[in-house]
């Protein structure tokens, strides 16, 4: 009689989050180490679009007009303060001073939402996220997204005609206006196995346990 071997176990997590979120940065880290206690799991990571800022204009503007604008200027000189620590529990060294630009992270969600058909998103994500907070690229730079998109096996004269025509403009605002219905107000916002949500840059601890529980439901 031949054997039958188990399928490995298997888990649709759901991130919602923006490519200039620090948080999120962040967050990628501690679900990346609680995912790694469970070896035997077959992660399905989903990086779903929401945006910190969609006023921002397409162009983009000034990082220091952006956050004068939005925080104040009495506000700026201890406002990477708290980010650069938890950062670098994180095992990531924020460059703050090296943004000079605050994106409009449309077109990055855009690119987030093609890689996934060549399984590269997650890969991709960290990418998106380092260029901004450790190289103080610009994402909103069309000549580097199609880059990252060779990068990662996509077609990248093919991703740059889909920028310049439109392509899934609507579905990615219609995504992030999804997520601000079921009262997704900020981010990162998990979502495990479709049922269990969890809000914001937890602890790596907070995370496992939100897995094990996903896993056991599951099975159940």
């Amino acid at each position: 009689m031949q054997e039958i071997e188990d399928k490995p176990a298997g888990l649709e997590i759901d991130v919602m989050s923006d490519v200039v979120c620090p948080w999120c940065f962040i967050g990628k880290r501690k679900l990346d180490a609680a995912c790694a206690q469970f070896p035997d799991v077959a992660f399905d990571i989903r990086w779903r679009p929401f945006q910190l800022d969609p006023t921002i204009p397409p162009e983009g503007m000034k990082r220091l007009d952006y956050l004068t604008r939005k925080f104040g200027a009495d506000r700026l000189a201890s406002f990477h303060d708290r980010i650069s620590e938890a950062g670098a529990e994180a095992g990531i060294a924020f460059a703050f001073d090296a943004i000079t630009r605050s994106p409009n992270t449309l077109d990055a969600h855009r690119l987030i939402r093609w890689s996934h058909a060549r399984n590269r998103q997650h890969e991709l994500v960290d990418r998106l996220f380092r260029l901004y907070f450790i190289e103080g690229q610009d994402l909103g730079d069309r000549d580097l997204l199609v880059s990252v998109a060779d990068e990662f096996g996509l077609d990248g004269s093919l991703v740059r005609r889909l920028l310049d025509d439109g392509t899934d403009v609507g579905s990615v605002r219609e995504e992030i206006a999804t997520a601000a219905r079921m009262g997704v107000s900020g981010v990162p916002f998990f979502i495990f196995g479709g049922k269990l949500a969890v809000s914001g840059a937890q602890p790596e601890d907070v995370l496992k346990e939100a897995i094990r529980r996903s896993l056991a439901d599951a099975s159940s």
